[in-house]
């Protein structure tokens, strides 16, 4: 069985001092920009090589997270960091946007590229398709249970990250929009405001969107069996303190010795922790926030933790000769990988008082100070020749120091800069827009709905209803779920495959999972908003990879929408209760009677739907309806209506006011189309 790697998170200088020291095998770490905790001091270029540089002489990997989605704007300054990220040579890069996996592929193809969780990686086929497109590591999501990752583990030719501890976002990461469409402040861009920790209520319970922190420490040998290659903790925006505790606790684990879970609920909780989704336990006592007598007990805590990462972890195996002659000492060391010598004083002839073996092997295994564990040792020397103990203490010292400085020496990437010129320019665009008509079930179809370009509907929906294939002909759309668990992932493929023979020419993938599944089927596929397609190289990508068209993200403002360039069809939702959310762990956790739906209010009293997908997932959805009829919505290919809950006769009211771009007669928003987020 393959080394597991406990990765460590990394806020700033002082987190990663007592990351290494308290034996975290990698670290991961963000730039000054264009990572998921912009909030965190992070590490500017100088920084960033001082920080590999430190790692890797101490037998520490470093991954850099790139894991935020970009603008067309921001390319140029984008492509300036993968220069500096290069020039600093880590061991891996950790992405979100398509675009910019495109970029490092292109310009620093030798860096490993890991999959952020921020892509929603949770089943086979989605991580099969990021090894596809050369990643080769995938973070998983975080809601997956044991059995589920081991499935995946079993299914797929690639590296798997889970998380073992740390914060749980309720939304399913890189599916959350409820920061930017609420604050302006997008979790995608690294700028999450964390609204969820504020007071939702939901069947008469507060905080209902606020789940404990996860902690699957107590699991680490099973994750090691289901053949999970690293094990990630949570924490870039939290002290020292705690990286050092969650680190030392995994090793304890992973060694098979007990920790002390309360140091880990001292140091920060939210209210104790859950392993629910691991478990597959999944109710409400996963549900808890931060109290004051949390925050009083994580105060009491730090100052005996700091002795977790007082002093050198010792994990670099070196191995000693001291060759002694009468005109020179000679001390060789080696890591395996990488050999100095030092030149001592000479020896004297002494035959009553030699250097002995045994004298110099203790002498050579004071390493205690520094990263590494004496190994093999060999000596050679005659009989009668003496060197002072404080002359070896000294070549070890000196020796030592050379292969540190050895060891630190950064190895940078080749880099090689390329034009952006080819997605700069600005696509041909029709003068109206198609209308497209999104359905949550069939009978919210109007009679006229056949003139309509696209009529889009959940693969479950047409299953049950298969007339519709013939009454709709090319016009069709399966939608597949946004999210496919493992223990569905084959009933959702059989579906689809059984849907195309059936005469289903195309297919919807809101999440990249879906364009797997539409290749293995041979059916066509269209991109939903839940790609995050905010930039004109990833929408480049995803034709590359089979898209007919794409509606973009409802992130991105109309502006940069329309300056967007490609050469396949884009659109954007332009009616809706919009999905702010997705989640599997339900507020409302009541399967048996809740019907499906639900409603969460705010602190202000403003309700937001949720709508139960099959018993699979939840959505939450805006409190205010998107409208946007009466708004410039030519340069587009096409506008999406996206139905949730509205009758068969208030669809028929919202397409014909779509149709003849009828001003709102009741309150609405504009979603982010008019507003640019952070």
């Amino acid at each position: 069985m393959n080394d597991i790697e406990i990765l460590a998170p990394v806020g700033g200088e002082q987190q990663l001092i007592a990351a290494v020291a308290s034996g975290a095998d990698a670290v991961y770490l963000g730039t000054k920009g264009f990572n998921a905790r912009s909030q965190a001091a992070n590490f500017d270029d100088s920084s960033l090589m001082q920080a590999v540089s430190y790692c890797h002489a101490r037998g520490v990997k470093v991954a850099v997270t790139v894991n935020t989605l970009v603008k067309d704007g921001e390319l140029e300054k984008l492509m300036a960091l993968i220069e500096s990220i290069a020039e600093a040579g880590p061991d891996a890069v950790i992405l979100q946007d398509l675009a910019v996996a495109k970029l490092f592929r292109e310009c620093c193809p030798d860096i490993p590229r890991h999959a952020s969780t921020q892509m929603s990686i949770h089943n086979s086929a989605g991580a099969e398709e990021m090894r596809s497109l050369g990643f080769s590591r995938v973070i998983l999501a975080r809601e997956l249970t044991l059995k589920e990752i081991k499935e995946i583990s079993r299914t797929t030719d690639i590296e798997l990250e889970v998380f073992v501890h740390g914060a749980l976002c309720m939304g399913i990461s890189g599916m959350c929009y409820l920061s930017s469409m609420i604050g302006g402040r997008s979790g995608n861009r690294g700028r999450c405001a964390q609204p969820c920790r504020l007071d939702f209520r939901c069947e008469g319970r507060d905080y209902a969107l606020s789940l404990k922190d996860m902690s699957h420490i107590s699991h680490i040998s099973q994750l090691k069996e289901a053949g999970v290659a690293s094990l990630k903790i949570e924490g870039r925006m939290k002290r020292p303190e705690y990286v050092a505790a969650a680190v030392d606790a995994c090793k304890k684990a992973l060694a098979g010795e007990r920790y002390d879970i309360k140091t880990l609920e001292d140091v920060f909780s939210r209210s104790g922790f859950t392993d629910g989704y691991l478990t597959g336990k999944r109710d409400l006592t996963m549900f808890g926030r931060r109290t004051q007598e949390d925050e009083k007990r994580s105060a009491k805590s730090l100052s005996r933790l700091r002795q977790l990462y007082g002093s050198e972890y010792s994990r670099i195996s070196i191995d000693f000769k001291l060759e002694l002659d009468e005109e020179s000492a000679k001390l060789t060391v080696s890591d395996g990988v990488n050999t100095v010598t030092e030149e001592g004083q000479a020896p004297t002839v002494s035959p009553g008082h030699p250097l002995t073996e045994e004298m110099a092997r203790k002498s050579l295994y004071k390493t205690g100070s520094t990263p590494y564990l004496p190994g093999e040792f060999l000596f050679s020397s005659r009989s009668d020749l003496m060197l002072s103990i404080s002359a070896v203490n000294s070549m070890r010292r000196n020796a030592l120091n050379k292969l540190t400085e050895v060891r630190s020496k950064i190895k940078p990437y080749s880099f090689e800069k390329i034009s952006l010129k080819e997605f700069s320019g600005k696509r041909e665009a029709p003068k109206t827009a198609k209308i497209r008509l999104r359905f949550e079930n069939s009978q919210q179809i109007p009679p006229d709905a056949e003139e309509y370009e696209r009529i889009i509907l959940p693969i479950e929906q047409i299953r049950k209803a298969p007339g519709l294939i013939k009454r709709f002909g090319e016009s069709l759309v399966g939608e597949l779920p946004a999210l496919a668990w493992p223990s569905n992932e084959a009933k959702i493929q059989r579906l689809l495959e059984q849907l195309k023979e059936m005469g289903l020419k195309r297919c919807l993938a809101e999440n990249i999972y879906g364009i797997n599944m539409a290749k293995k089927a041979g059916i066509r596929v269209i991109g939903g908003s839940g790609l995050n397609i905010i930039n004109s190289i990833s929408l480049s990508e995803y034709e590359e990879m089979g898209l007919e068209d794409a509606t973009v993200s409802f992130e991105l403002s109309l502006s940069k929408i329309k300056a967007l360039n490609g050469s396949i069809p884009i659109g954007i939702v332009a009616y809706g209760f919009l999905p702010l959310m997705r989640f599997r762990a339900c507020p409302i956790n009541s399967c048996e009677n809740c019907g499906g739906k639900g409603i969460m209010t705010d602190r202000t009293g403003r309700n937001f739907k949720i709508i139960c997908h099959e018993k699979q997932y939840s959505s939450l959805h805006n409190s205010d309806v998107l409208y946007i009829a009466d708004k410039n919505l030519k340069e587009l290919d096409f506008i999406t209506l996206f139905f949730t809950d509205e009758n068969i006769s208030q669809c028929g009211d919202i397409i014909k006011a779509y149709e003849n771009s009828e001003k709102a007669t009741f309150e609405r928003t504009g979603g982010l189309y008019f507003r640019e987020i952070e």
